[in-house]
């Protein structure tokens, strides 16, 4: 039972509908921006392949919440107007702010598990010990994968 309620003064369902139509027309002008460039096939994949297929996969998500949003129930007669969470918005934009200026001056793992577990944090059910396991391990995938195996030119550590 799917019943939209009233969040903060917005719709669940209006908000649905807008989200989707950002994501459908966003993935459209990453298809004709790809488009651009050459796209070459599966086995020699060109410039625009990516952006070409990354678009469409946005394209379809964006139609799909669109359509559901079209088939949700109207709101409930008793449903309450709730106030708007910001914690986990605001932890997330605050990570991504924290990568940039720690990885300018600590390097790719500072700033990894900078924005890890600042970002975690914006889930009201997060432990601190949770929290900080899971900063390890992404720091350690992390560095498997960005610096040793795809050597990206990224200090691990700078302290300048």
């Amino acid at each position: 039972m799917n019943v939209s309620k009233r969040v903060g003064g917005w719709n669940e369902r209006a908000r649905d509908y807008w989200g989707g139509a950002l994501m459908l027309l966003l993935g459209i002008a990453a298809m004709v921006q790809g488009s651009t460039y050459r796209i070459g096939s599966l086995a020699q994949m060109e410039a625009g392949f990516f952006p070409v297929a990354l678009g469409a996969i946005l394209a379809l998500l964006g139609f799909a919440i669109v359509c559901r949003a079209g088939r949700a129930r109207a709101v409930s007669s008793n449903a309450q107007p709730q106030a708007v969470d910001c914690r986990g918005p605001l932890c997330i934009l605050l990570g991504m702010a924290s990568f940039v200026v720690v990885g300018t001056w600590g390097g790719l793992l500072p700033a990894t598990f900078a924005l890890v577990f600042i970002s975690a944090l914006g889930d009201r059910q997060s432990r601190v010990k949770h929290v900080l396991m899971l900063a390890a391990l992404i720091c350690t995938i992390c560095v498997v994968v960005f610096w040793w195996a795809l050597q990206l030119q990224f200090p691990l550590f700078s302290w300048g």
